[in-house]
């Protein structure tokens, strides 16, 4: 990707002035450390960290056809949302295959928004636009909102002192749209406690011209609290240490919801939705291969693309996640193997290719950290 096509946060300017190291992702100029990986993922781990996600795409789905669009877009269900609720799902093509997953906000029946993949906004809203034979309206907000991540320990304190009372009882999978500017007098916020990083924390939605204020704010509230901003290279290794997918990696148009664990979030009783039909037929012949979870037991960061064999050398699958796992300090892993008991059952064995090497692993259910 050129440089001109790389675009750029409301918060550019502020991880530029942090010294922050920059690189393309998703299309955008990111932060990807400003200290260091392991110092940001052990304050999001101890304290509290804070993250520019304003790369994220955001679209609204209104009118009286929101609902009947957004159920047969998804594979959840979304009739079990209620206003101030979020679901995590994917959407899927006809073969059953994810073209990404995202997060569903219910503010009312006729009225919802979307959370998707930066690296997927104008895939994604081509797929919505080609699979809306009921007319809803759909509206891509992802410029003008800006997305704030304030994950740890601390994170509800920390929201707390800046804006009393507004989001310190907000359960899990839960929004609010605040009202009469109570977080710094910002109109337009939305507060929501969903996460991708394994610990407790909000995201705080704001219109994109007020990113620089809030961001502001927040740390120099926080920094007491023990806040730290924080970039891409932690929220990787944090969402691999909880076990969370990342699209491009763990999911892609090629592996389904079966296939990558996503059951929980697959309703193949909710009525028609689109890839249903290949899924439901997936399921009856048999999923041939599961994600899984590793921790190495030897010398070794997997990587991306690499091998999984057996012990004899067989290749029975390839790493699409893994990296140093700061907490443990050992390489941790997420892969695709053939779906049998003695491939996928938690303590097996499991091996990297690495330089000619086979290095030895252990099948282990997510999450990694304690």
């Amino acid at each position: 990707m050129s440089d001109a096509a790389v675009r750029r946060t409301p918060l550019f300017e502020k991880h530029a002035a942090l010294g922050a190291r920059l690189m393309p992702f998703g299309g955008f100029e990111m932060p990807v450390q400003y200290t260091s990986i392991i110092e940001e993922h052990q304050a999001v781990r101890r304290h509290a960290g804070l993250f520019d996600v304003s790369h994220m795409g955001e679209v609204m789905v209104r009118g009286p056809q929101a609902f009947a669009f957004v159920q047969n877009l998804v594979t959840n269900d979304a009739a079990r949302l209620t206003d101030g609720r979020a679901m995590y799902t994917a959407m899927c093509n006809e073969q059953g295959g994810i073209v990404d997953d995202l997060l569903v906000y219910r503010f009312a029946d006729d009225h919802y928004m979307l959370v998707v993949n930066a690296s997927n906004i104008e895939k994604d809203l081509a797929w919505m636009h080609a699979h809306n034979p009921m007319g809803a309206e759909i509206e891509d907000v992802s410029d003008a909102t800006a997305l704030l991540a304030l994950q740890g320990p601390k994170a509800f304190e920390i929201f707390d002192s800046l804006a009393p009372g507004a989001a310190a009882d907000l359960p899990y999978y839960h929004f609010r749209a605040l009202e009469g500017g109570a977080f710094l007098g910002i109109e337009g916020v939305v507060v929501s406690h969903t996460g991708y990083t394994g610990e407790p924390g909000l995201e705080i939605y704001l219109p994109a011209e007020h990113a620089a204020q809030a961001w502001d704010a927040l740390l120099e509230k926080g920094r007491e609290s023990g806040l730290q901003p924080a970039g891409l290279g932690a929220r990787d290794t944090l969402r691999l240490e909880a076990g969370f997918s990342l699209y491009g990696n763990d999911l892609t148009d090629e592996t389904t919801p079966l296939e990558a664990g996503l059951g929980w979030v697959t309703k193949l009783d909710k009525g028609d939705f689109v890839g249903r039909d290949a899924l439901a037929a997936q399921k009856a012949q048999g999923v041939p291969r599961r994600l899984v979870g590793f921790v190495m037991q030897e010398r070794c960061i997997p990587r991306h693309g690499q091998t999984l064999t057996d012990e004899a050398g067989t290749p029975i699958g390839e790493v699409t996640s893994g990296s140093q796992s700061p907490t443990l300090g050992v390489g941790i892993g997420l892969g695709y193997v053939e779906n049998t008991p003695e491939r996928t059952a938690p303590g097996n064995s499991v091996f990297v290719e690495q330089r000619g090497k086979r290095l030895r692993g252990t099948v282990h259910k997510p999450p990694f950290h304690k």
